[in-house]
């Protein structure tokens, strides 16, 4: 069964039928074209298909697309500015040697993301609690941890904004 919902993707109005069963994964994917978002695992145990809702960070492979309606969504699309401008997040990651493979950066920034959000200078230990749920196959931890400290630092010297907030 379908049903109409309304939500910001993006800072962008999105206004779409849904099927019931359609994860907020499949949707970014398959229905609205925005691969960044990754499917590791399928099941919430791998961290790679992580966006934000609503601020909070949600494993997209177990979010039900139907449950969006009146929400707001950043993906990994959404994250630099509309000029192209990196977030300081993505800065760090590459500055920080923090993207391997690549497969679980949109998923590990997001997180970094939701952290930084609710707490701007974190610990060491607040950083590897916010992000243990998402996995580097690559291994590459200890360079993403340090690009989430740097980036602390880099976005407590110029506070941005992600995308400017539609009034209508």
């Amino acid at each position: 069964m379908a049903r109409r919902i309304s939500f910001l993707l993006n800072g962008e109005l999105v206004e779409m039928e849904v099927e019931d069963h359609w994860t907020l994964l499949h949707l970014l994917r398959e229905e609205l074209g925005l691969t960044g978002t990754k499917e590791g695992c399928g099941s919430g145990e791998c961290g790679a298909c992580t966006v934000l809702v609503d601020g909070m960070a949600v494993n997209s492979c177990l979010f039900l697309a139907a449950d969006l309606d009146g929400k707001e969504v950043l993906t990994i699309e959404g994250l630099a500015a509309p000029d192209g401008t990196l977030h300081p997040l993505q800065r760090a990651f590459i500055e920080n040697g923090a993207i391997q493979c690549g497969f679980c950066t949109p998923g590990m920034i997001l997180s970094a993301k939701a952290l930084l959000d609710e707490n701007p200078n974190p610990t060491e230990e607040e950083i590897r609690h916010a992000l243990a749920g998402n996995l580097c196959r690559c291994t590459g931890y200890l360079q993403i941890f340090r690009a989430v400290a740097d980036a602390a630092r880099r976005i407590s010297q110029e506070p941005i904004e992600v995308f400017p907030r539609r009034t209508d």
